[in-house]
């Protein structure tokens, strides 16, 4: 399962302290320290579901035992329950009167009688009404699961928890002319039809499986089908189920699927394991997907992507997020996690995994580029802030406020770590010894490092700190020559900043690949002092002390490192390069994500300047060093397209904010808007070739989901957006031509957007006009409209955003709008989000209030920009926490809200 005046802080304390956190019932807090095993197994679990209009009746039978690894005797069963009106309870074939039972709003308790015994309830729900979309629930007209990570326990009594694995048979009973699809986990066995206009399915799974990967689904739905052979030469059937309108727009995600099914038997030997794998595109979902066994629900904007409808980045992300859920068949299904603390064991491998099969297909240096640049600007503020915990966390409140950043991104860093300490194939033989070793068991974080290990002989009991301990990492390098004896001397000095519970951390393993490079830009044989000769010109150090230093001999010349290749540590890195030295390593660095980070911080010290010229109010002058190092880049030919564009991409407003000590929005934004402009205007000439050569292509090319072509395209886009601020005419009419011909999303969302930011207001409204008309009935390519408009720099955003929620095609019910116009205002327009008059935080806590009512997991994830209050100048930090006080008091929280707001009124 895919960011000045003096105010006393004592003041801001004192208010913690006259005015905590109320709840008439405070959620309750779960601790890693007190796991423990369940005291009673579900050997099968055998469900009939009755699906009507206005109810959905389920009946469950739950084939039990007394757990041997939980001690003698027989508990009491608690079995989970939430918004069930049950209506016979039955053990071991007994009808339960009231007296025999304790029923609570979120348990069932009984008393078992023997060691071995069968549960049989009945209960009543409506998905028709639940909005909150977990458990079973309605979208449109189809009806449609998401259990994970406690969904379950609104379907029915069960032990909903990941370590509880049973083999589930599943019956559908609906009217068959309203759902004639009906679909469950696994392989299906029999089929009928009823009186009165109903049928029937029964799906059985062969595999063991917590509660959590139980899927359902029933509705009028069309198929796109193919077959993929296994390495074994097993025929599995492949089906996309859509709504029809949509049969056009999924042979994209199929052929995904298939690249996916034959990179995971190359590379971690894993092959699929039933006669068919499903996959069902719903509109209404709060994740991107989920990996349920057999049976795959994503969200529509996951599934869907033709060239007319849908850009680059979506084509990457479906491709993306389709091999992700397949992934998880093995990381995630056949072996699962313990508890929800061990999130990041299914998670975090399957986004390396993917991130993986990404570079793979495309250009790993831009893939890797793209991964850290979200890394750094939104899971280090993650870190940074009152939501900041481990990759195994120790504690929560609430598991769904636990999905971050930190679980996925972070947790696949971790990974990526080990995998560049053990190198490729002694990783895979730890892969392959963890799948063998835990296949169908539920296990922990520790489970996997210890495979790691046992294939490996490498000790990684330090290395697991990364589980333990939260925050970013900063590693501060400082570098001494000795030219009589020619010996460089690198010394690494580590440290972790506080974050909530951990005041002080322990150094962690950090690996740290590095070069050197001579004054031409050659690269350096590596020589540590005691080695008998060099090993290679790249390496990996492992830090592992708060202070260590590494020696390097036989080097005739100072030389200058490249360090932290390939982003090889997720850590904050300080060393003292020139603006010079960083122009040199643009052009002679032969790691690529090297040469675009030195380009990133070139940028970032000008920038920085530029934001201190702003605040003191002097004149703004660019550093002519910048235009000259992105002119070389922009017309070196040999390199990659995408390349190209990413080091045209000056660093965002919100990783400029991250990186500053007190967030100044405005003075950010003049700084990176100041410099865009002077850079469009220096750089007009190559930028005008560029994309006119590009478009030239573009014209005269169809439309190919390929490597080169989105290359080409995000060049010529960039271009786009820089020529745009130079206010020519020959440019503007480009522009709307683009707008007006293209034949593909990606270039007339791009030509919309930067149409849309620009003074020509004429033309930005006559294209929103004609993109909205042409695409009215496309809720997906509608979204985009939205978040086009939320995330315009122009004056008048924020009355934009609100006229924008009264639109036909706006739903606060569905959460892709919610993120398409919210989410875009609140995350990527920061200029006018943090506005100083506060109506930006009022108008974001008015949402989480109306969607605290309606689905609390998208309200707590929109509440997050409010939560890094301290981020931000003293009236701001009180206007912010003024809006969290105000959703404090604005009624019963639910515990998602509660968690999210507890947190960052505490944050000191």
């Amino acid at each position: 399962m895919t960011e000045s005046f003096s105010f006393p802080f004592s003041v801001l304390l004192l208010e913690l302290d006259e005015a905590p956190l109320m709840r008439t019932e405070q959620p309750k807090m779960i601790y890693l320290k007190d796991y423990q095993v369940p005291d009673y197994l579900i050997d099968e679990t055998h469900l009939t579901f009755e699906l009507f209009e206005d109810h959905t009746l389920v009946h469950a039978q739950l084939v039990m035992r007394r757990n041997p690894e939980a001690g003698a005797g027989l508990p009491l069963l608690v079995l989970d329950g939430q918004q069930l009106e049950l209506l016979e309870l039955k053990l071991d074939d007994q009808v339960l009167v009231a007296g025999d039972y304790q029923l609570s709003d979120s348990q069932l308790s009984l008393q078992p009688t023997h060691e071995q015994f069968v549960i049989d309830s009945s209960v009543r729900i409506h998905p028709e009404s639940n909005t909150a979309l977990e458990g079973l629930y309605k979208s449109g007209s189809m009806f449609c699961t998401q259990c994970e990570a406690e969904g379950f326990r609104k379907i029915t009594y069960y032990l909903d928890r990941p370590d509880v694995m049973s083999k589930f048979t599943t019956t559908l009973s609906a009217e068959q002319h309203r759902y004639p699809v009906l679909l469950s986990n696994g392989n299906p066995i029999a089929s009928g039809t009823e009186e009165g206009g109903r049928h029937w399915a029964t799906w059985e799974d062969p595999f063991r499986k917590p509660a959590y990967l139980f899927a359902l689904v029933a509705g009028d739905l069309w198929c796109v089908e193919d077959t993929f052979t296994t390495m074994s030469q097993r025929d599995v059937a492949l089906r996309i189920y859509v709504e029809p309108e949509n049969i056009d727009k999924v042979q994209h995600a199929m052929d995904s699927l298939k690249k996916s099914m034959k990179w995971d038997e190359e590379v971690y030997g894993r092959e699929y394991d039933l006669d068919i794998f499903m996959i069902v595109a719903v509109n209404d979902f709060n994740m991107g997907a989920m990996e349920n066994k057999g049976l795959n629900i994503f969200n529509s904007s996951c599934v869907l992507a033709r060239a007319e409808t849908a850009t680059d980045a979506a084509h990457q992300r479906v491709e993306a997020v389709v091999a992700h859920e397949y992934f998880h068949n093995w990381s995630g299904n056949r072996v699962t996690c313990r508890d929800w603390f061990q999130l990041s064991l299914k998670e975090g491998f399957t986004v390396f995994r993917d991130a993986e099969f990404s570079a793979d297909m495309h250009s790993r240096t831009v893939k890797r580029i793209e991964d850290v640049a979200y890394l750094r600007t939104h899971q280090f503020a993650e870190d940074a802030g009152p939501m900041a915990h481990p990759v195994r966390p120790d504690a929560y409140m609430e598991i769904s406020n636990f999905y971050t950043l930190t679980i996925y991104e972070k947790g696949a860093e971790v990974l990526r770590m080990i995998h560049t300490l053990l190198g490729a194939e002694l990783f895979r033989k730890g892969s392959d010894l963890y799948f063998a070793r835990h296949d169908g068991q539920a296990v922990t974080c520790d489970d996997f490092v210890k495979a790691m290990e046992d294939a490996s002989g490498i000790d990684l009991a330090q290395f697991k700190r990364w589980y333990s301990q939260a925050g970013t990492p900063q590693l501060v390098v400082s570098e001494h020559y000795d030219a009589l004896a020619q010996r460089y001397t690198l010394t690494f000095a580590q440290s972790c900043p506080a974050t909530p519970g951990q005041s002080e951390k322990q150094p962690f393993v950090i690996p740290v690949a590095l070069g050197l490079l001579d004054a031409q830009g050659n690269a350096l044989p590596l020589q540590l002092a005691g080695e008998a000769q060099a090993q290679g010109v790249q390496r990996v150090l492992s830090v592992t002390e708060a202070q260590q230093s590494f020696t390097f001999v036989n080097l005739a010349e100072q030389p200058l490192p490249s360090l932290l290749r390939g982003f090889s540590a997720p850590v904050k890195l300080s060393f003292p390069y020139s603006r010079d030295q960083l122009m040199f390593l643009m052009q002679h660095d032969s790691d690529g994500f090297n040469r675009w980070e030195a380009g990133q911080q070139l940028a970032v010290q000008v920038l920085q300047e530029l934001i201190g010229q702003q605040q003191r109010g002097e004149p703004m002058l660019l550093d002519p060093r910048l235009v000259t190092a992105l002119r070389s880049v922009l017309e070196n030919h040999s390199l990659d397209s995408a390349m190209v564009a990413e080091m045209l991409s000056l660093p965002g407003e919100g990783y400029l904010a991250e990186l500053a000590e007190q967030a100044d929005v405005e003075a950010i934004h003049a700084a990176r808007e100041f410099a865009r402009a002077r850079l469009a205007e220096a750089l007009f000439e190559p930028l005008w070739a560029r994309y006119q050569a590009n478009r030239q292509v573009s014209r005269s090319t169809p439309y190919q989901a390929e490597a080169a072509h989105f290359a080409r395209r995000s060049l010529q886009n960039i271009a786009l957006s820089y020529l745009m601020l130079c206010n020519r005419g020959e440019v503007l009419e480009a522009c709307v031509e683009q707008f007006d011909t293209a034949d593909n999303m990606t270039e007339r969302l791009a030509a919309l957007a930067v149409l849309v930011n620009s003074p020509a207001e004429e033309a930005a409204q006559r294209a929103l006009a004609q993109f909205a008309e042409c695409f009215a009935d496309n809720p997906l390519v509608m979204d985009q409209w939205f978040s086009v408009q939320a995330a315009c720099q122009r004056p008048g955003a924020l009355a934009r955003v609100q006229a924008l929620m009264n639109h036909a095609a706006f739903s606060l019910k569905n959460p892709n709008k919610v993120r398409a116009l919210i989410g875009a205002f609140a995350n990527q327009n920061l200029v006018h989000f943090h506005a100083a008059d506060g109506a930006g935080y009022r108008f974001l806590a008015d949402q989480v209030i109306a969607l605290n009512r309606l689905n609390p997991q998208i309200a707590a994830r929109q509440l997050l920009p409010l939560t890094r209050w301290a981020r931000y100048d003293a009236p701001r930090q009180a206007l912010m926490r003024n809006e969290l006080l105000r959703i404090r008091d604005s009624g019963s929280l639910s515990s998602d809200v509660f968690e999210v707001l507890d947190k960052s009124l505490r944050t000191a």
